[in-house]
């Protein structure tokens, strides 16, 4: 009997000490560190991905939107002329003289100045 107590007494004593070591080690971040681990972590994926890639995408559909004849561009391919004729997907190319292709329009990576393919 006189153990039981011995033991209990000391059971008692240790306790406290393993629930609290329990609760949060030193270095580890709670509840709340959490959460705002993981919204900065949400908010860099935003400001350095998606933001920037949905903005070209917008600029990219503007551009396309934007196409008429007489214009010069250069395709994704990095092949440079002018717009002869536009139609809903595809536009004609004139790369050189009497020398068109046909080209989707999301293949076209940007829209040059007027006079850049004399330069060329």
């Amino acid at each position: 009997m006189k153990s039981l107590k011995l033991w209990m007494a000391g059971l008692a004593s240790i306790v406290p000490g393993v629930a609290m070591a329990q609760e949060q080690a030193p270095g580890q971040m709670g509840v709340m560190g959490q959460i705002i681990f993981f919204a900065g972590f949400i908010l860099i994926f935003y400001l350095l991905i998606w933001r920037p890639q949905s903005k070209r995408a917008k600029e990219h559909k503007s551009l396309m939107s934007g196409l008429n004849k007489g214009d010069e561009v250069v395709t994704s391919g990095g092949v440079a002329g002018k717009i002869t004729k536009v139609t809903d997907d595809f536009i004609v190319v004139e790369i050189a003289d009497n020398v068109e292709i046909k080209v989707q329009k999301v293949a076209v990576a940007a829209a040059l100045p007027k006079g850049t393919l004399k330069d060329i």
